[in-house]
């Protein structure tokens, strides 16, 4: 899987949405340079995101972004599937719509099974844990093998 830079900025955007702990609306520009994020580039994310009902966005003085929902109940996989869609796609297509025929049907099977993987550790993963620093031991257990830092 790639993770493409929309959803790392999302990500990023959120975690910092959800570190404030007065629950203030941020703007996009403090968002954009607290996280290095082209301004152009965040203010589509927050867009997905607001459609998505993950933030919204509030006019005035004391305007900007805010968490629509509590962070605890927004997850990695729901930031993803707002701003790229499904986690895993083949073609443009969910695993389970692609056919294969003859030898290849078996190929099918790989891809459900990499989503299950992705849903195993994005949807266990809440932007409040991430903003916290705290991750579900499940999660952290994948990261203890010194082989999951080896690129292969």
């Amino acid at each position: 899987m790639r993770v493409s830079a929309k959803s790392d900025y999302a990500l990023r955007a959120l975690i910092e949405m959800a570190v404030r702990e007065d629950g203030r609306a941020v703007s996009a520009e403090e968002l954009g340079r607290l996280q290095d994020i082209p301004h152009g580039f965040l203010q589509a994310i927050l867009a997905d995101l607001r459609k998505a009902d993950i933030v919204l966005s509030q006019r005035g003085q004391s305007g900007g972004w805010r968490m629509a929902r509590a962070a605890g109940e927004v997850s990695v996989a729901d930031v993803i599937r707002a701003v790229d869609g499904p986690l895993v796609s083949v073609y443009g297509l969910r695993p389970e719509a692609v056919s294969y025929s003859g030898s290849a049907e078996v190929l099918q099977h790989v891809w459900i099974a990499a989503r299950r993987s992705l849903r195993d550790v994005f949807e266990q993963v809440s932007i409040q844990q991430l903003a916290d620093g705290d991750l579900p031991d499940a999660v952290t257990a994948r990261t203890a093998d010194e082989d999951a830092w080896q690129p292969h």
